[in-house]
Protein backbone atom coordinates (compact mmCIF):
# COMPACT_ATOMS: atom_id res chain seq x y z
CA UNK A 1 0.00 0.00 0.00
CA UNK A 2 1.62 3.86 -0.81
CA UNK A 3 0.79 6.38 1.08
CA UNK A 4 1.78 9.01 -2.19
CA UNK A 5 0.11 12.08 -2.46
CA UNK A 6 -0.02 13.00 1.25
CA UNK A 7 0.99 16.17 2.68
CA UNK A 8 3.23 15.71 5.39
CA UNK A 9 3.44 19.48 6.52
CA UNK A 10 -0.54 19.50 6.83
CA UNK A 11 -0.26 15.79 9.52
CA UNK A 12 2.57 17.34 11.11
CA UNK A 13 0.45 20.79 11.64
CA UNK A 14 -2.70 18.75 12.75
CA UNK A 15 -1.75 16.71 15.05
CA UNK A 16 0.32 19.66 16.62
CA UNK A 17 -3.24 21.82 16.73
CA UNK A 18 -5.30 18.67 18.56
CA UNK A 19 -2.39 18.35 20.77
CA UNK A 20 -2.10 21.90 22.00
CA UNK A 21 -6.36 21.56 21.58
CA UNK A 22 -6.56 18.78 23.97
CA UNK A 23 -4.28 20.63 26.00
CA UNK A 24 -6.69 23.62 26.31
CA UNK A 25 -9.97 21.16 26.64
CA UNK A 26 -8.62 19.36 29.71
CA UNK A 27 -7.29 22.35 31.18
CA UNK A 28 -10.24 24.21 31.24
CA UNK A 29 -12.19 21.18 32.10
CA UNK A 30 -9.82 19.65 34.53
CA UNK A 31 -12.16 19.70 37.67
CA UNK A 32 -15.15 17.83 35.58
CA UNK A 33 -12.95 15.64 34.04
CA UNK A 34 -11.50 14.34 37.37
CA UNK A 35 -14.84 14.19 38.98
CA UNK A 36 -16.09 12.10 36.31
CA UNK A 37 -13.23 10.06 36.46
CA UNK A 38 -13.25 9.53 39.73
CA UNK A 39 -9.74 10.54 40.58
CA UNK A 40 -7.95 13.67 42.64
CA UNK A 41 -5.75 16.10 41.04
CA UNK A 42 -2.76 13.99 42.87
CA UNK A 43 -4.06 10.93 41.45
CA UNK A 44 -3.72 12.28 37.94
CA UNK A 45 -0.26 13.83 38.42
CA UNK A 46 1.13 10.74 39.27
CA UNK A 47 0.30 9.08 36.17
CA UNK A 48 1.19 11.68 33.96
CA UNK A 49 4.67 11.25 33.33
CA UNK A 50 6.73 12.66 29.96
CA UNK A 51 6.48 9.26 28.55
CA UNK A 52 2.47 9.45 28.18
CA UNK A 53 2.39 13.22 26.64
CA UNK A 54 5.15 11.17 24.07
CA UNK A 55 2.09 8.63 23.30
CA UNK A 56 -0.45 11.48 23.50
CA UNK A 57 1.96 13.24 20.59
CA UNK A 58 2.60 10.24 18.57
CA UNK A 59 -0.86 8.85 18.65
CA UNK A 60 -2.22 12.33 17.77
CA UNK A 61 0.48 12.12 14.70
CA UNK A 62 -1.34 8.62 13.88
CA UNK A 63 -4.63 9.91 13.76
CA UNK A 64 -3.79 12.98 11.52
CA UNK A 65 -1.94 10.83 9.23
CA UNK A 66 -4.81 7.84 9.29
CA UNK A 67 -6.98 10.81 8.53
CA UNK A 68 -5.54 12.57 5.37
CA UNK A 69 -5.41 8.86 4.02
CA UNK A 70 -9.10 8.28 4.49
CA UNK A 71 -9.56 11.91 2.65
CA UNK A 72 -7.19 11.16 0.50
CA UNK A 73 -8.85 7.63 -0.60
CA UNK A 74 -11.98 9.63 -0.77
CA UNK A 75 -10.58 12.36 -3.14
CA UNK A 76 -11.74 15.91 -4.23
CA UNK A 77 -14.69 16.00 -2.10
CA UNK A 78 -13.05 16.07 1.08
CA UNK A 79 -10.53 18.98 -0.13
CA UNK A 80 -11.08 22.29 1.57
CA UNK A 81 -12.23 22.94 5.30
CA UNK A 82 -15.81 21.72 5.02
CA UNK A 83 -14.30 18.80 3.46
CA UNK A 84 -12.06 18.15 6.18
CA UNK A 85 -14.65 18.87 8.80
CA UNK A 86 -17.35 16.78 7.41
CA UNK A 87 -14.87 13.88 6.74
CA UNK A 88 -13.64 14.34 10.62
CA UNK A 89 -17.21 13.92 11.62
CA UNK A 90 -18.03 10.87 10.23
CA UNK A 91 -14.81 9.06 11.42
CA UNK A 92 -15.41 10.64 15.20
CA UNK A 93 -18.73 9.17 14.72
CA UNK A 94 -18.34 5.70 12.87
CA UNK A 95 -15.37 5.04 14.97
CA UNK A 96 -14.36 7.15 18.15
CA UNK A 97 -17.93 7.96 19.30
CA UNK A 98 -18.50 4.33 19.06
CA UNK A 99 -15.43 2.63 20.48
CA UNK A 100 -15.76 5.46 23.69
CA UNK A 101 -19.27 4.46 24.55
CA UNK A 102 -18.91 1.15 24.43
CA UNK A 103 -16.28 1.24 26.65
CA UNK A 104 -17.25 3.19 29.01
CA UNK A 105 -20.29 1.54 29.39
CA UNK A 106 -18.72 -1.66 29.68
CA UNK A 107 -16.03 0.13 32.24
CA UNK A 108 -18.99 1.47 34.47
CA UNK A 109 -17.67 4.87 33.28
CA UNK A 110 -20.12 7.99 33.92
CA UNK A 111 -21.98 9.64 30.92
CA UNK A 112 -20.15 13.03 32.06
CA UNK A 113 -16.63 11.11 31.64
CA UNK A 114 -18.14 9.43 28.15
CA UNK A 115 -19.39 13.26 27.27
CA UNK A 116 -16.43 15.32 28.11
CA UNK A 117 -13.86 12.87 26.63
CA UNK A 118 -16.14 12.23 23.85
CA UNK A 119 -16.19 16.30 23.40
CA UNK A 120 -12.24 16.26 23.31
CA UNK A 121 -12.01 13.48 20.22
CA UNK A 122 -14.55 15.25 17.96
CA UNK A 123 -12.83 18.80 18.51
CA UNK A 124 -9.60 17.14 18.10
CA UNK A 125 -10.38 15.13 14.88
CA UNK A 126 -12.39 18.42 13.47
CA UNK A 127 -9.09 20.51 13.81
CA UNK A 128 -7.08 17.52 12.13
CA UNK A 129 -10.01 17.93 9.61
CA UNK A 130 -10.34 21.93 8.82
CA UNK A 131 -6.01 21.82 8.83
CA UNK A 132 -5.54 19.01 6.49
CA UNK A 133 -8.71 20.03 4.56
CA UNK A 134 -6.84 23.81 4.25
CA UNK A 135 -3.78 22.56 3.18
CA UNK A 136 -5.16 19.88 0.96
CA UNK A 137 -4.19 16.62 1.18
Amino acid sequence: MEFTGINYLAVLAAAAASFIFGAVYYTALAKPWMAALGKTEEEVKAGAGPALYIVTAVAQLVMAFMLAGVMGHLGSVTMGVTGGLTTAFFVWLGFVATTLVVNHGFQGAKRSLTVIDGGHWLGGLLIQGMVIGWFGV
